[in-house]
């Protein structure tokens, strides 16, 4: 998947409604699990995982990374009900998979090795 070059980001910032629709039926038609961040700038947890998120997004080149803040893209949080900072949710094929609230990198990145490992599978 191609990810746009800010500053060597492997993480895509979803900036509306129509982006994420755009790259989540992408990656669901390249069969490639997404794993989203949702934050708020005013959430300090949120901004503690980003760089957590970004080292994640290089030690997983086969998933798509994305982050969407909850107060410039609200309609992307209300459709996939997303009530508290941060939440990280974890989509194959488009639909919700899993979903983590709070900031445990632990139990994030053992859930996404369980998404990349399922991923391998089927792929193999």
């Amino acid at each position: 998947m191609e990810a746009t070059e800010q500053n060597k980001s492997k993480v895509v910032v979803i900036d509306s409604l129509q982006s994420w629709e755009v790259l989540v039926n992408q990656a669901s038609n390249q069969n490639c699990p997404v794993v989203v961040h949702f934050s708020a700038s005013w959430c300090m947890p949120s901004v503690a995982m980003n760089p957590f998120f970004e080292e994640l997004a290089l030690s997983y080149p086969d998933l798509l990374f994305l982050t969407v803040d909850v107060d410039e893209v609200k309609e992307v949080a209300t459709r996939m009900h997303v009530k508290a900072m941060p939440t990280f949710l974890l989509l194959k094929d488009g639909a919700a998979v899993d979903k983590l609230v709070g900031a445990n990198p632990e139990e994030i990145r053992k859930r996404i090795d369980g998404l990349a490992e399922s991923t391998r599978v089927l792929l193999a």
